[in-house]
């Protein structure tokens, strides 16, 4: 794949493996990185030979949050800064198109029709935590470090974090997480449901692989990215037209090569050869 400044990329298997790259800083956040991280994933999510992406830091840290240098600097650039979050008009008609839906700086991990796993490996804090936010799985090492840090730092529940995180873990530990600004580590990461698992350092990453390769393998791809979206519109949806959908897109997978391979597959006691359409 191509070469990047701020991070590495893998293709093996099915499984894309994004690796942030600046291990001196414990990979803080940049533009650069921002940007390449979004190339990479927008792509891949159009690209038939990827079936899981996995996102992990080099060296001993995840993402450390934003880049203090560039932080130190956004006085000058405030209005550039400001536009990748600019709000969605109010005459904007309702749509369930998940680019209307989920605008902003990491709406594109939503729009992802892949599953994206975020592997937590080391510390990771402020826009390295909400980055993780917006992928399907989080796996952390028990002994990492978390921070939402923005209360320590004059900040706000920036880039969607005061949406996304009560709804993960429930507002009364969004509250403590945002309002203290306190470090906590994996284990009650865990514990509070921002991870899905915490691991022992040596078992993360292959748990981790074993679960993308799960994902790559064994399941329909054509099924996980119209869950995914079901899943995202029905935040703003109500049970009737959730219901609606599902009934919708029922019947559009029963003529699908998918469904009949997946059925298939299990009468003849074979593994099936899924291909996404």
């Amino acid at each position: 794949m191509a070469d990047h400044q701020d991070i590495l990329t893998h293709l093996e298997d099915g499984i894309l493996t994004i690796t942030l790259n600046r291990p001196d800083k414990l990979n803080a956040w940049t533009g650069t990185m921002e940007s390449e991280c979004r190339t990479v994933i927008t792509e891949a999510g159009d690209d038939d030979a990827v079936r899981c992406i996995v996102i992990t830091g080099a060296g001993r840290g995840f993402c450390a949050g934003a880049d203090m240098d560039g932080l130190q600097e956004i006085g000058d650039e405030a209005e550039d800064v400001g536009a990748a979050d600019a709000p969605v008009s109010s005459s904007t008609p309702y749509t369930e198109d998940l680019e209307a839906l989920y605008p902003g700086r990491f709406g594109y991990l939503y729009h992802c029709p892949k599953p994206i796993i975020a592997a937590i490996n080391g510390p990771c804090a402020g826009i390295g935590l909400i980055f993780t936010l917006y992928a399907d799985f989080r796996f952390a090492d028990q002994t990492a470090k978390f921070t939402t840090a923005f209360a320590q730092r004059g900040l706000i529940a920036e880039h969607g974090i005061a949406w996304l995180l009560p709804r993960l873990i429930g507002e009364a530990h969004a509250l403590d997480l945002l309002f203290t600004a306190r470090v906590f580590r994996g284990d009650e990461a865990e514990r509070v449901g921002l991870v899905t698992r915490a691991l022992p350092t040596n078992e993360l990453m292959p748990h981790v692989m074993d679960t993308a390769t799960h994902l790559a393998k064994n399941v329909s791809p054509r099924s996980l990215a119209i869950m995914k979206r079901q899943i995202r519109e029905s935040y703003t949806q109500s049970f009737a037209r959730s219901l609606d959908l599902a009934n919708f897109e029922m019947e559009q997978s029963f003529a699908s090569f998918d469904f009949k391979e997946g059925v298939d597959s299990f009468v003849e006691k074979r593994p099936a050869q899924f291909k996404g359409r």
